[in-house]
């Protein structure tokens, strides 16, 4: 079960008007050995062999990553680097430069798309059920019965 609750923001561009907007609540950080051990279970696979692919997998991509490329696995998505300049730009090109760039890794869970290209479904959201975490548990079940 997704969780989420009712959180309030300002807008940025009306700096008076206020909002409520639905944010995921994270509850736990799963670890990579709890992965591998999952894993592991699953497959033929020892946990100590699942976690060292896991290991080089992230050294491989890695390596693509910093060369420009993009890394697509299959089922999962496809994960690029990008720039983001924590200022609103500059005035010419010549003074643009990596030094005042913040760097980040981008992901786009795979998916299935429509004739029309636009996305069917995410597979690492196929399922998925949510619930407000902020409510009882009496007032979520009441709202998604009227769903």
């Amino acid at each position: 079960m997704l969780l989420y609750k009712a959180q309030k923001r300002k807008n940025p561009l009306k700096k008076e008007e206020v909002k409520f907007y639905p944010q995921v609540v994270i509850t736990s950080n799963v670890k990579t050995d709890t992965i591998a051990k999952e894993i592991a279970q699953l497959s033929s696979l020892s946990t100590g062999d699942v976690k060292n692919t896991i290991d080089n997998l992230v050294t491989v991509m890695n390596r693509y990553l910093c060369n420009s490329q993009s890394v697509t696995l299959d089922g999962l998505g496809t994960f690029r680097l990008s720039m983001k300049n924590p200022k609103s730009g500059v005035a010419t090109a010549d003074e643009v430069n990596s030094q005042t760039a913040k760097l980040f890794v981008r992901f786009i869970p795979a998916g299935v798309r429509n004739a029309d290209r636009t996305i069917a479904k995410r597979n690492l959201m196929e399922g998925v059920k949510c619930l407000r975490y902020d409510k009882t548990k009496t007032e979520a079940e009441e709202n998604s019965l009227g769903s």
